[in-house]
């Protein structure tokens, strides 16, 4: 069975139910439905695949995926692997299912900044999938940047001017996170690796499409400058990424699984909820390679 969206989302096979992709917004993002991402074949795989480094953020409403099944789904865009860092408490017999959680006496951590997850790591993770098993409707959104077009925002003077730079990237912030009274484990200083640097501007391993990879919360500075010299550039870069039509934002709902490509896009859990309402997700991550 084929199903063809009408707002222009391809065609696309199916495994008994008609798989429907929908565009989200101009710059990134789209709805797949009529899928059990728990019972997949080739197909489907392929598709979702595909559908995924179109749109480098897929939201699939409605599942029921347990933590095994979580895996596996990750499994399909490479090998899944914990946390380096340990920062919260996993699934039970899952140690690579992160929860993230907010509830009375153990509030979330604040992610309320622009960043790529881990991008201080020497292969920072390619793919983060989360599920939402408890939210609180209406609080805590994630939006995502598509950072295809901050690059292709640039001036050619600008992308000149980038050509083969690099920026350090630094996991200090994590761990001052971590000194805060939060969901987010204790981290022993020592775990803190120097900070690492890499190109501002890399090609995307599968799309091979060039694409800015510094976010404000991890790059500290270039590598050739001091902090003070580097930050007005990294601010022009941000603002290029973080222009309103370039941002999708997700409005949570149970049952959603939430996908997204890590070497490519930004995020922002925007923190507008308080201790005392529910939210629970489980995070996988797909490991990636060296960005280059």
């Amino acid at each position: 069975m084929i199903a063809m969206d009408l707002e222009g989302a391809r065609e696309m096979p199916d495994d008994g139910r008609p798989m429907k992709i929908s565009r989200l917004c101009g710059a990134l993002g789209a709805e797949v439905r009529g899928v059990d991402l728990a019972r997949l074949d080739e197909a489907a795989s392929a598709a979702i695949r595909d559908a995924f480094h179109e749109h480098l953020v897929l939201v699939f409403p409605d599942q029921d995926l347990a933590a095994g099944a979580q895996v596996a789904f990750t499994e399909l865009f490479g090998a899944v692997e914990p946390h380096p860092l340990r920062t919260r408490r996993t699934v039970d017999g899952f140690p690579a299912v992160l929860i993230i959680e907010n509830r009375k006496g153990r509030p979330g951590a604040r992610n309320d900044y622009w960043h790529s997850d881990i991008s201080h790591a020497e292969r920072p993770p390619a793919v983060t999938v989360l599920h939402a098993i408890k939210v609180t409707e209406g609080r805590g959104d994630t939006m995502f940047c598509n950072m295809y077009r901050a690059y292709d925002a640039l001036s050619e003077d600008q992308r000149e001017a980038l050509r083969g730079r690099r920026a350090l990237h630094s996991g200090m912030a994590t761990y001052t996170r971590s000194l805060e009274h939060n969901d987010a484990r204790a981290i022993d200083r020592a775990e803190v690796k120097p900070p690492r640097a890499h190109p501002v501007v890399c090609t995307h391993p599968v799309t091979h499409r060039p694409m800015l990879f510094v976010n404000p919360h991890f790059t500290t500075r270039m590598e050739d400058m001091t902090e003070d010299e580097s930050r007005p550039l990294l601010d022009s870069l941000y603002a290029a990424a973080t222009r309103p039509e370039n941002v999708y934002r997700h409005r949570w709902r149970v049952g959603d699984v939430v996908m997204w490509d890590n070497r490519c896009a930004m995020h922002y859990a925007v923190m507008d909820y308080t201790e005392d309402m529910a939210r629970q997700l489980h995070r996988t991550t797909a490991a990636g390679a060296a960005p280059r």
